[in-house]
């Protein structure tokens, strides 16, 4: 009986070959497998509290939510969910396009991050032609983490389970150490060795306790002694390495902050208007993803031509209504059209362009608050002041 029992309770536990096989049918690149609580967990929980601590997250007030105790939910995954006993984590690459913003570039444009400017093809009917409109990461991805979850439970019957891009009360980028699915650069983002930092990550909690064979090898860290993201960082956000301060951060700045942009911080934004990709365009490792490849894998993660080195002039003429309909299911939405102009405005104020001059004059007397700080730097920057 004791040998059933073993058994038993052996065939409903996850094994990490099956779990990344599952995860590739679902379309994910990459994908690991961690036991929790893991070993790391109490000094990942107190990294998280000592940068919240610190003012560090800025304005982003949802990563502090806590429990009635007052532990930050974040912190441990079993602050949230304490039946979790083991944490899938996935990886999906969205590197599109082999341009960075750090190249040379034609005048007057743009950069939008490349998570940003994911889209899929829409089929059309009729005299409506089959075109490419924006991918919300998010629901793609959920949908692939549902069908893994869905593969799972055909296997080894129903079990409690939490799905989660982006929105779940966890630290992605710990778990997937965890899960031995990178490592944690100086940058801070996740580095897989094979496929560089451009990936989206995807968790399932489940109850479902691993195996022991599956325990995931971590990923050592490989970023040595270079230090070019620290370095390349116009606002030096990465003011440490390891470390992120959001409150100098471009994409934070550009993307989670409403309203005006300090002005000490307003000349590194560049020609960046919707996040970054500055610290992981300089990563060796993205290099070596690049030139190794291959490319835009993903159907539904393929890049808008448009969207890369847009116009600034073509991003300022949109109004509310042209702003739904050329963002709406982009993570673009999420800064607004308010947004997205006080952010063109900055980039206009760095290109050394007079032609931006009347619409920054324009800009300039918005009674958005945001928008028209932004346009008086601007003006101020273009006429040498």
């Amino acid at each position: 009986m004791p040998d059933q029992a073993h058994n038993a309770e052996s065939s409903t536990r996850l094994a990490l070959k099956d779990v990344r096989a599952l995860a590739k049918d679902a379309g994910f690149t990459e994908a690991g497998l961690v036991a929790l609580p893991y070993e790391a967990e109490a000094r990942d929980a107190g990294r998280f509290r000592e940068w919240l601590r610190m003012g560090r997250a800025g304005t982003m007030r949802y990563l502090e939510g806590k429990t009635e105790d007052g532990q930050f939910k974040r912190e441990r995954v079993s602050v949230p969910f304490p039946w979790a006993r083991s944490a899938i984590v996935c990886f999906a690459n969205y590197c599109g396009t082999s341009l960075r913003s750090i190249d040379s570039a034609p005048q007057g444009s743009a950069w939008i991050a490349r998570y940003a400017i994911t889209s899929r093809e829409w089929p059309g009917s009729g005299k409506e032609k089959s075109r490419r409109r924006p991918s919300d990461y998010h629901k793609v991805l959920l949908k692939r983490l549902k069908a893994l979850q869905a593969a799972l439970q055909a296997r080894f019957g129903d079990f409690e389970a939490r799905a989660y891009v982006d929105t779940g009360p966890l630290v992605e980028r710990a778990l997937a150490v965890a899960a031995g699915v990178g490592w944690y650069g100086k940058n801070t983002c996740l580095i897989n060795p094979a496929q560089g930092s451009w990936g989206f990550l995807a968790v399932l909690i489940t109850a479902l306790p691993v195996a022991d064979e599956s325990a995931m090898a971590l990923v050592s860290d490989r970023c040595g002694t270079c230090t070019r993201c620290i370095e390349a960082c116009p606002t030096h956000a990465l003011d440490t390495p390891y470390q992120m301060d959001a409150t100098r951060c471009i994409a934070y700045l550009t993307i989670e902050h409403k309203g005006p942009i300090a002005e000490e911080l307003a000349a590194g934004i560049g020609r960046q208007v919707f996040g970054c990709d500055i610290c992981q365009d300089v990563c060796p490792w993205n290099r070596k993803a690049l030139r190794h490849g291959p490319i835009a894998v993903d159907a539904e993660f393929e890049p808008r031509p448009e969207l890369i080195n847009p116009s600034l002039e073509w991003l300022a003429s949109l109004d509310e209504p042209s702003f739904e309909r050329e963002f709406n299911g982009s993570p673009v939405r999420r800064a607004g059209c308010k947004g997205l102009r006080r952010n063109v405005a900055i980039a206009m104020g760095n290109s050394g362009l007079a032609q931006f001059v009347p619409k920054l004059e324009e800009w300039a007397q918005a009674a958005d608050e945001g928008l028209c700080s932004a346009a008086r730097w601007a003006l101020a920057r273009l006429a040498g002041r």
